[in-house]
């Protein structure tokens, strides 16, 4: 029992420097793109005078975000006359539940146990983890039909009820797409599994079609799973929970201060989990390169004896996955404009869907044939 609540408060203190740190990266990349400093001028006045890593932290904006999370701490929380202050208080606190226990069946990295097995570091090793996300993460769409239902706002309550008709419309195409990875993972006569370790661990197999990413054996089902992931997340050019052209501000129109961030922070961490069950599905998890697995990458830096560092050069690729999957959230965030309402549901009915059912068709044919 303590060590759960430690591995709780592990998961805590780790997902939420990254979606603060998210919010800061969110900032500069749309600075970067749209071609000027962004963040760059705050820096405490005690640090203003350290040579060379003053002005580069204070150029790279990171006491900005330091500002901002003590003023969304201490700022006055003003909570409206006509809300339904229970439920309204109650929506940010279920936004951070499924954001934060999804975590707990991803795995993040792996080591090396006896005889060269690899053993992934994961807080609950389930074979059902890829379901457990889905079904999880599901959740997370209460909390703004919630928020939208308490606000006695009419933005606020169309805000809620875009966001569950969008999380129904795409997490159709989105589990259809997994579903191919799925079974070409279990073949017949083998213990069936659905665990997200069991995928990377097929990535990682000797041989050309062993090595080889999902991202290159199942192209079609990777863009349709990015392409609901984009929607899932409410993420631009799928953010109509929030679309501030027509809605205010959506779902959290009527929030303020510390509340108002937990939805982005959970908006954050759901973006990072995301992104790393598309690592694991179709990028390789920990392994560096297609046709390179992690244990040969140990033989060749002579740390394949040494589990520790095995273990954190693991974690460190499947991060540097993690942030370039963030930046091309981001990147997208910036570049591409927002869909009108009825455009997006025409996308995900008539277009992603239709594709996804043909997707798995296909799949299920070619591995009935390839069986021997």
């Amino acid at each position: 029992m303590p060590q759960d609540v430690l591995k709780g408060v592990a998961v805590i203190c780790v997902m939420f420097p990254l979606a603060g740190a998210c919010s800061m990266a969110e900032r500069k990349v749309c600075a970067w793109i749209q071609g000027r400093p962004g963040p760059n001028r705050a820096i405490p006045s005690w640090f203003v005078w350290v040579p060379v890593l003053g002005p580069f932290l204070r150029k790279l904006g990171v006491f900005h975000l330091m500002a901002d999370g003590l003023k969304f701490l201490f700022k006055e929380d003003l909570v409206p006359g006509q809300v339904n202050k229970l439920y309204f208080v109650l929506a940010p606190i279920l936004a951070m539940i499924p954001a934060l226990t999804t975590v707990t069946v991803v795995p993040f990295g792996a080591t090396l146990g006896s005889g060269g097995r690899v053993v992934p570091l994961m807080l609950a090793n389930v074979d059902i983890g890829i379901l457990a996300v889905f079904a999880i993460g599901s959740l997370g769409v209460y909390s703004v039909i919630l928020a939208g239902w308490a606000s006695n706002s009419k933005y606020s309550f169309l805000g809620g009820v875009r966001a569950s008709a969008q999380l129904i419309s795409y997490e159709l195409s989105l589990t259809l797409a997994v579903l191919p990875v799925l079974l070409w993972i279990n073949a017949p006569g083998t213990r069936g599994t659905m665990s997200l370790a069991s995928v990377v661990e097929f990535q990682s197999r000797p041989g050309f079609w062993g090595g080889t990413w999902f991202l290159f054996l199942m192209p079609l089902s990777a863009l349709i799973f990015l392409v609901a992931l984009f929607a899932e997340t409410n993420r631009q050019p799928f953010d109509m929970a929030e679309s501030e052209a027509d809605l205010v501000g959506g779902y959290h129109t009527e929030y303020g201060a510390f509340k108002w961030s937990l939805f982005f922070v959970a908006e954050y961490c759901h973006m990072i989990v995301g992104s790393g069950v598309f690592v694991l599905l179709f990028l390789g998890g920990w392994n560096p390169l297609p046709w390179v697995p992690l244990a040969r990458l140990a033989e060749w830096l002579g740390i394949a004896g040494l589990p520790f560092l095995v273990g954190l050069v693991s974690v460190v690729i499947f991060l540097g996955k993690i942030l370039l999957m963030i930046f091309f959230f981001m990147w997208v965030r910036w570049t591409v404009p927002r869909f009108r309402y009825d455009q997006v549901m025409k996308i995900g009915w008539q277009k992603l869907l239709p594709l996804a059912i043909a997707n798995l068709l296909f799949y299920v044919i070619g591995i009935a044939l390839l069986q021997p």
